[in-house]
Parts: structure tokens; C-alpha cells; sequence
């Protein structure tokens, strides 16, 4: 590994940590908006949660902080909040979770791969942006990555090889992934 490797490599760690504690702040607000008795906070809680409880009250007395980080993570399209740190740090490079492809973008005619050497080939040969979605993986057009919420034109893709699932500039990979899940997650009033 080379010194530029791990500049990069300690860059990408600043920003995913930076990430997480966007993420653990926004479920920080939210369990204060619970607490208060937030009428979408409180609904959100319950749609993305399930906790099954009945009554603002019940629902106020017994929300957690971690309950809060589950609801951000599910979200975000990943199954809990383990999942999502796994992910971010890259120490889970077997299940992407659905952030990078969201039901809005499900229109967009895409090329799908079971696995990611398939998938790179694909990219390699036709162009587009080589994008995750749980333990497979699709190449997509310029249009999918604007639905998704992000700039197609943006050099991190040109830095990472248009490539989320395996290009080689994590750098470059966690300042999109950033992008996209601070455009991702509802505000909290």
C-alpha cells in the first residue's frame, strides 16, 4: 500500500465516521421529536420500526435512542443499524442494502449481475455506473443517478471508476455515499 493509499484510505474513514455521527444526530433529533410527542416523528417511528405499540404515550415512555438509529437505518434502506456500519466502513462488502437502488428509481431500465465481476465487465463494456443492491449489483444510465438524488457529473464518480460496489478510490466512494444519505434522510422539525 502506497502513502496516497492510505491518505485516501484515512480520508475515507473521516468522512464515513463523519457520516455516522450525521446519521446518529439525525436519531438523536428524532427521539427528542418522539419524546415531545411529534406527530411525524412519532409515525415515522412506527412505519419504519414496527415496534407495535399502541398510544403517543406508550410509544414516548418506551422509544430508545437505538430504536431511533433503526428507523434512520431502514431509511436508508438497510436492514438495522449494524448493517449500515458495516456498510460504511466497508466491512460488509456482501449485502449493500437497498440505499443505492430506492423504490423512486425503480422506473429506470437498468443491467442487472449476480455478481460483481459480471458487473464490472458489463460497466467496462457499455459504460454507466456500477451501483449495489443488496448481494447484487446493477450498471445504470446518467438519469437513474439523477432520480437517485445525485450529480452524474459529480468527479468522485470519474475518481471511484463510476463504480460504488468495488472502485478503488474509498475516498471518492464515501464522500457519494455521504451525498446521498444526508439528501436521503427526512428532516426532523
Amino acid at each position: 500500500m502506497t502513502l496516497s493509499d492510505n491518505v485516501c484510505a484515512a480520508e475515507a474513514r473521516e468522512i464515513t465516521t463523519n457520516t455516522t455521527e450525521y446519521i446518529k444526530n439525525h436519531a438523536r433529533l428524532l427521539h427528542r421529536a418522539v419524546q415531545a410527542g411529534d406527530s411525524a416523528a412519532l409515525s415515522r417511528l412506527r412505519k419504519s420500526h414496527g415496534l407495535g405499540l399502541s398510544g403517543n404515550e406508550n410509544v414516548r415512555d418506551k422509544v430508545q435512542r437505538k430504536d431511533c438509529l433503526a428507523v434512520a437505518a431502514r431509511e436508508l434502506g438497510f436492514d438495522n443499524w449494524p448493517q449500515l456500519l458495516k456498510v460504511l466502513s466497508l466491512e460488509d462488502t456482501t449485502n449493500f442494502g437497498a440505499l443505492l437502488y430506492p423504490k423512486r428509481c425503480g422506473a429506470h431500465s437498468n443491467i442487472w449481475a449476480a455478481g460483481y465481476t459480471e458487473a464490472a465487465t458489463i460497466r467496462a463494456e457499455h459504460g454507466g455506473y456500477l451501483l449495489a443492491y443488496k448481494e447484487q449489483f446493477l450498471v445504470v444510465d446518467e438519469h437513474y443517478i439523477r432520480t437517485l438524488g445525485l450529480n452524474p457529473d459529480d468527479p468522485d464518480w470519474a475518481a471511484c471508476n463510476w463504480d460504488m460496489a468495488g472502485g478503488n478510490n474509498l475516498h471518492a466512494r464515501a464522500r457519494l455515499m455521504a451525498k446521498l444519505i444526508q439528501m436521503t434522510l427526512p428532516s426532523v422539525d
